[in-house]
């Protein structure tokens, strides 16, 4: 598997993926081209996609993740967070939707910790969003 930035290329692949993935938040694909939005892929085919953004003062968010869903539970996530974080930033926030108990376990086995919660953040469906917060020190 190769960690890579995002090509225009990618853009259909991952509207594709992002229609399969509910969980994730449903954005136009081209929208990723103003973020740092990396991909995996195997075998030439885009398996899945994170978009961060650095908000400043060592500070990021990222911003949305989903992996095709043939390709989860193969460490696909955990990658892109590894590729995209590399020790960059002294806190990293996200949010993720309350119901999401596989991100929620993966999130908080990589260092990030529930800091609060977003009522009716997310829409259909209408549900809160769990913020999460990860400190370098």
């Amino acid at each position: 598997m190769e960690i890579r930035l995002l090509r225009e290329t990618d853009s259909g692949r991952i509207a594709e993926i992002q229609a399969s993935s509910p969980e994730a938040s449903q954005w136009n694909s081209s929208d990723y081209l103003g973020f740092e939005t990396w991909v995996a892929e195997q075998d030439g085919d885009v398996i899945g996609f994170l978009s961060i953004r650095e908000t400043g003062g060592g500070e990021a968010e990222v911003l949305n993740m989903a992996v095709d869903p043939g390709s989860r539970r193969l460490g696909v996530a955990r990658s892109l967070l590894n590729r995209a974080l590399e020790g960059r930033f002294q806190e990293v926030y996200l949010e993720v939707r309350e119901s999401n108990g596989a991100a929620l376990r993966l999130y908080e086995s990589m260092g990030f910790r529930r800091a609060g919660v977003r009522p009716k953040y997310y829409e259909r469906p209408k549900e809160a969003g769990i913020v999460m917060k990860r400190q370098k020190w």
